[in-house]
């Protein structure tokens, strides 16, 4: 195989054209006339992190548990207190570990959406497996929840080269795992539109790379919790002057914490402390963008 630098252009160029992003979907204002939309997301990852890397052992598994046990009853309350509704991304194996969690989020009105089966890397797997957990994620989603999933979120936010046919191929309506802009736009194939909206996704807006711990690597959590604040409240007031999107990612088991759900009840009373605020789901949003899509489609 040659070296990248011996690439010829057709052959770094169809790398580069594989998924690419397509047209930008902001309408000219928000439902209800709101100039910014504001989407909250939370990975419940809980037990599935350890599970995947064969880590079977109480310590970090009792770390996943946190998750469910105490941190997403807090994270509900705190929504439900503003009136605010989220969408939960989850791995299959912890909707089956914790199926009373998947019904209260179902219960508070909000959605749950795809994040793999047992938060796989599917850059490792065969189309066939990653095409096969995907389908099976869906349908025990489906049956917990009692709505059938339209999102999808990948664990880790990888990217393999088959997960947007598989995407198409199972009927999801969009994906939020890449970052190629701020605002929602259309996945392209190839150079063919494929219809999927892209609700992107930065590390900057999400809370494992500032406050992740782990004894036995390098990864620590050196920001302050409030010092997210800031960041946070920076990138919504940015969305709120450009009237564009501020989607944040966070994780029951990192956020969850009595020191950082702090932080996420000042985040919350900012962002409705202004006018003009659409709190919608990563679902909601799709809709709507896939509805610009359809009347650019007829016109």
């Amino acid at each position: 195989m040659s070296e990248p630098w011996q690439w010829d252009e057709p052959t770094w160029r169809g790398h580069v054209h594989r998924v690419r992003a397509g047209r930008r979907l902001v309408p000219p204002s928000w439902p209800g006339g709101s100039r910014v939309a504001v989407a909250l997301s939370f990975d419940s990852d809980h037990e599935t992190i350890p599970l995947r890397d064969a880590e079977t052992r109480p310590g970090k598994l009792a770390q996943g548990e946190y998750g469910s046990r105490v941190a997403a009853p807090k994270i509900l309350a705190l929504l439900a207190e503003h009136g605010v509704r989220a969408s939960f991304f989850m791995p299959a194996v912890s909707a089956l570990l914790h199926p009373g969690e998947v019904e209260s989020y179902a219960a508070g009105g909000h959605e749950v959406a795809v994040h793999g089966w047992i938060h796989e890397r599917n850059m490792l797997l065969e189309r066939a497996d990653e095409l096969d957990l995907t389908g099976r994620a869906i349908d025990v989603l489906e049956k917990l929840s009692g709505t059938r999933p339209v999102g999808i979120r990948t664990p880790s936010w990888d990217f393999s080269d088959n997960t947007l046919s598989i995407i198409e191929q199972l009927g999801l309506r969009y994906d939020s795992s890449l970052m190629a802009d701020d605002e929602p736009y259309e996945l392209l194939a190839d150079g063919r539109r494929t219809g999927v909206v892209e609700i992107p996704v930065e590390w900057i807006r999400d809370d494992a790379p500032y406050l992740t711990m782990d004894r036995y690597t390098g990864l620590r959590p050196y920001t302050s919790p409030r010092a997210l604040f800031e960041i946070w409240r920076d990138e919504f007031d940015a969305a709120h002057a450009e009237g564009g999107l501020f989607q944040l990612t966070l994780h029951p088991h990192v956020i969850g914490h009595r020191s950082r759900l702090v932080v996420l009840r000042d985040l919350i009373g900012h962002i409705a402390g202004h006018s003009g605020v659409w709190f919608a789901t990563h679902a909601e949003i799709a809709a709507l963008a896939a509805d610009m899509l359809d009347q650019e489609n007829r016109s």
